[in-house]
């Protein structure tokens, strides 16, 4: 046989491993645990981070403060050096709606070795601990939450005895470009990190989504949370690793009524959002890059380049092989789609949306050798081990 149908055969082979030996990280069932309310409800505080949030605060804070909550909850925001009176607005908002008590405050600048981010969480947990909380909500500035998320949340983690519960929010699926990119985006996630994996004891696998994560605060504690991940850039999975690398139950599903609010319009602003911390998640290791690139090509690119060149060239073999590489594909992106509410056509497109991430991962490492790396905001963070030379 060519090399063509070795390759075709090679990307098959591939594709009908990911449908089955991947944790059927493709399922979209993966829902919040059933809960068990407890006889008293603990004592929770909600920790939230922002920098520059004016803009989607008000789609957001009101419903943590409306969160219907039958222990004590009060709401703290961490104003991570905005410019546009996020601070200001969130204590507006608190007036206007009512609800959870709200504490506004602010770190200041960062030390080095710490990431924006993890510093006022750092900050937000501290002020909270004061309080004698018995979890904590981690939860971004752009997560809008329904009235009963946190009951919801504490009931799962309480009835399943786990120690970290997390949810995928919703991300916005409104413009073309998001309609193309970011199902994807929570896809590729679950292919790296399987959610059904995530929840066995003991298991290697470990992640987070960092929109929304309830915590209970004694782990926080006996994981230095957030201290020992503090030069993390993808901090949710670090926080995920560090849980569970200390003997904790996680889990991570896919959210129901928690939902992203930040819109990303453009492909630029999508393109971002993905440069700025995907090679992070390769270490920033040139031989790991090179390794995904080419693992992207074989298993998203050559199965519809293998089939239409196959068909032209009368080269049935490598044309069959991609073909049927292609069908299990899409197949596997068709819940996700339907997830996000979305029409199954879309699903032969995927190595489309593949492509695009490849070349943001590309991009992602020419921004980090060119001194541009993970920038967020108006900072850019060097790798970890050049943070610590630097404290």
């Amino acid at each position: 046989m060519s090399a063509a149908v070795w390759i075709a055969l090679t990307s098959l082979l591939a594709w009908l491993w990911l449908l089955l030996g991947q944790g059927f990280f493709w399922r979209t069932d993966v829902r919040l645990p059933p809960g068990r309310d407890p006889r008293v409800w603990p004592p929770v505080c909600v920790v939230v981070p922002a920098r520059d949030e004016a803009e989607v605060l008000p789609r957001s804070l009101p419903s943590l403060l409306a969160q219907e909550y039958p222990g004590r909850a009060e709401v703290f925001l961490v104003d991570d050096g905005s410019s546009d009176g996020t601070g200001e607005l969130a204590a507006e908002l608190s007036r206007r709606h009512g609800g959870l008590p709200l504490t506004v405050t602010s770190p200041g600048e960062p030390p080095a070795g710490w990431t924006g981010k993890l510093w006022a969480v750092r900050h937000g947990i501290a002020l909270a601990r004061t309080r004698g909380p018995a979890f904590l909500l981690l939860t971004d500035a752009d997560i809008a939450h329904a009235p009963d998320s946190l009951r919801s949340l504490v009931a799962a983690a309480e009835g399943g005895g786990y120690d970290m519960v997390s949810q995928m929010a919703r991300l916005r699926v409104e413009s073309l470009w998001e309609r193309f990119v970011v199902p994807a985006f929570v896809y590729f996630f679950a292919q790296l990190y399987p959610f059904r994996w995530i929840a066995v004891r003991g298991g290697r696998t470990a992640a987070a989504a960092g929109g929304c994560v309830l915590l209970r605060a004694e782990t926080a504690e006996r994981a230095r949370v957030p201290d020992a991940i503090r030069q993390a850039v993808i901090d949710d999975v670090a926080l995920a690793r560090a849980v569970k690398g200390g003997g904790g139950h996680i889990w991570l599903g896919l959210a129901d009524r928690v939902d992203s609010v930040r819109p990303y319009p453009r492909l630029h602003d999508l393109w971002h959002m993905v440069a700025r911390s995907a090679y992070a998640q390769l270490r920033h290791n040139p031989l790991l890059l090179l390794g995904t690139v080419l693992g992207l090509a074989l298993v998203y690119l050559v199965p519809p380049v293998a089939f239409l060149a196959g068909l032209a060239a009368g080269a049935w073999a490598a044309a069959v092989a991609g073909g049927l590489a292609w069908l299990v594909m899409a197949a596997t992106f068709v819940p996700m789609l339907r997830y996000y509410r979305l029409r199954g056509w879309l699903a032969p497109l995927l190595p489309f949306t593949a492509f695009l991430y490849l070349l943001m991962t590309v991009d992602s490492a020419v921004r980090h050798y060119r001194g541009r790396g993970a920038a967020w905001k108006g900072r850019t963070y060097a790798r970890p081990d050049a943070a610590l030379e630097e404290s």
